[in-house]
């Protein structure tokens, strides 16, 4: 296990426990080249600053394909540098539609260039359940850790706008709940749980989405995309400090506030708590 490899600035005032990296419970995942171009100078500021509390860096939109290879690896080893794996994002389904017969040389690339995770995203896709159970399963065998994304809303992962995901049909949380089951018994490191439908460009929260996914896969096992402050605020008033979230890189600092108790909004000032028990007890 890593420990903390810092001296904390204010260390006598008091924060949550923090589990030590690697991380199982309290990961943070953080969105990479995306919304902005994210090169390796501002990178490495966000990681020499807040590394310790991110635990995922996450491509988003295929990125990586409109970047130099070696940028691409050098901002794998920046990420590899500070404990932080790194995930290709949910990619793989564009190729499964356009590119078909080029989804074992994606899975090589990302294995040559550094990469951690491959998330196997199906929010697009029409697709069997057996036939993203065998990515999955393609992933671990390459020795890279296969993240797959299960969701209750077709259209979800694309930053849709309510009006369309509205037109779009929302899938039964059982089934969802099954394929992750599926994905896990093959050897899935963690299941990514997207927002749309959910959380996101709904009229109203699918809380009760959550607590059933939660309480029927392992709230260990998700990753729950929370892409807002009151989102993520909301998962740690019902879950406590160390579930585990994904996020926009310009969340991370307001995420660990809430997360530690140094700070917190009305509805949350004070309540977010942890308990570590001693070594001889």
């Amino acid at each position: 296990m890593t420990e903390r490899p810092f001296d904390r600035a204010f260390d006598f005032l008091h924060v949550n426990h923090r589990p030590d990296k690697p991380r199982e419970k309290g990961i943070t995942e953080i969105r990479g080249p995306y919304y902005d171009p994210m090169g390796p100078r501002e990178l490495r500021d966000i990681l020499e600053t807040m590394g310790w509390y991110v635990d995922i860096y996450k491509y988003s939109g295929g990125s990586f394909a409109l970047m130099d290879r070696e940028t691409v690896r050098e901002l794998n080893e920046i990420c590899h540098e500070h404990d932080v794996q790194v995930s290709t994002g949910g990619f793989v389904e564009n190729v499964l539609v356009r590119d078909n017969d080029q989804v074992e040389a994606y899975v090589e690339e990302a294995d040559d260039l550094g990469f951690d995770i491959v998330e196997i995203s199906s929010g697009f896709l029409a697709i069997d359940t057996d036939d993203l159970v065998a990515l999955t399963e393609l992933v671990a065998d390459r020795g890279l850790q296969p993240k797959p994304e299960i969701n209750v809303q077709f259209g979800a992962g694309g930053a849709s706008s309510e009006e369309e995901l509205l037109s779009e049909v929302q899938q039964d949380p059982r089934l969802a709940i099954e394929e992750g089951r599926r994905h896990l018994d093959a050897g899935a490191y963690k299941l990514m749980v997207e927002a749309e439908g959910i959380t996101e460009n709904v009229t109203d929260w699918r809380t009760d989405v959550v607590y059933e996914i939660a309480s029927e896969l392992g709230i260990e096992n998700c990753v729950f995309e929370a892409p807002g402050p009151e989102m993520f605020e909301w998962y740690l008033k019902n879950f406590g400090p160390n579930v585990n979230l994904f996020v926009d890189n310009s969340q991370i600092v307001e995420l660990e506030c809430l997360r530690s108790g140094l700070w917190g909004k009305t509805t949350s000032w004070g309540r977010v708590a942890s308990y570590e028990r001693g070594p001889d007890e």
